[in-house]
């Protein structure tokens, strides 16, 4: 069940765009040295874009000074533009109820671009 989920949400709900907007973004910062840490972020969000469904994240370890810097760096000058893109995508798939499932995924990851340091990625039980 969750492969056909994760086909249909790559081709109808906006995975595989979202995705490869985050890859594009890793590409970029990796180009530099200082924004290696950003473009990690966003290799591992665009794996989480392109396959949520089994997927979940726990940011229930301590962070560090270091992550809660790059945090606050991430939501002024990337997080909160993500957050406002995943959660207009959830606004137009929850008009269905076909796309309720998709526009929860989107809610998921928009919480989570939002402070991704220090959030590890694990498979769902």
């Amino acid at each position: 069940m969750r492969a056909l989920l994760n086909l249909l949400w790559a081709l109808l709900g906006g995975g595989l765009l979202t995705a490869l907007e985050y890859v594009l973004a890793g590409v970029v910062l990796c180009v530099t040295i200082v924004g290696i840490p950003f473009g990690v972020q966003c290799f591992k969000l665009a794996g989480l874009a392109l396959f949520p469904f089994g997927k979940d994240f726990d940011d229930s370890r301590p962070k560090g000074v270091t992550n809660t810097a790059f945090n606050i760096v991430w939501l002024v000058l990337a997080g909160i533009w993500i957050c406002i893109t995943h959660l207009t995508l959830a606004l137009g798939l929850a008009v269905t109820i076909i796309g309720i499932p998709f526009a929860l995924q989107h809610v998921k990851l928009a919480m989570l671009a939002l402070m991704p340091f220090g959030v590890q990625v694990r498979q769902a039980r």
